[in-house]
């Protein structure tokens, strides 16, 4: 298992007492696409997590593979034009989370400067089981959208456009 990978799946376990079942695919899992072909599930089951910046807060959503973020409503729940929310670059990403875009794990993140507010797609709580990213993008694992929740102190809110 890629470093990253095994250093997430066990930063859950020591974090959370999770025991993930990491799985990783050399083909790639970079977009939503790719991951629910790769484990064999819907789009709207991937639960990919995007580093936005709104205002100059870095937050995480955790949003369905087959929604967009609404910059609208996630401006209106922090507070902030609409204008002020973008997504983060790939230094911005990797400060805010320790990992790079398209492997960033829906929690156990560990940048620079603290906990990240983290904001969980309402649509994703519809199903039993999700798939995240695991440390790369190559690396996911399944998890239910409750213990996600939990794991990530996850807002649950209305972000798809």
């Amino acid at each position: 298992m890629h470093e990253r990978a095994a250093d997430f799946t066990q930063r859950a376990t020591d974090e959370h007492g999770l025991d993930l079942e990491t799985t990783e695919f050399p083909e790639g899992t970079k977009t939503a696409e790719d991951a629910a072909a790769a484990v064999g599930c819907e789009v709207a089951q991937i639960a990919s997590s995007i580093v936005l910046v709104a205002g100059d807060q870095p937050v995480v959503v955790v949003t369905s593979g087959a929604n967009r973020v609404s910059f609208a409503k996630l401006a209106a729940e922090r507070g902030v034009d609409e204008s002020d929310v973008r997504m983060g670059d790939a230094d911005e990403v990797r400060k805010a989370t320790g990992y790079a875009i398209g492997g960033v794990p829906p929690f156990c993140h560990h940048g620079d400067d603290g906990p990240v507010p983290t904001y969980l797609d309402e649509t994703l709580t519809e199903f039993d089981t999700v798939w995240a990213a695991a440390g790369t993008p190559e690396a996911v694992f399944p998890i239910d959208p409750d213990e996600l929740r939990e794991c990530a102190d996850a807002v649950v809110l209305d972000v798809a456009e």
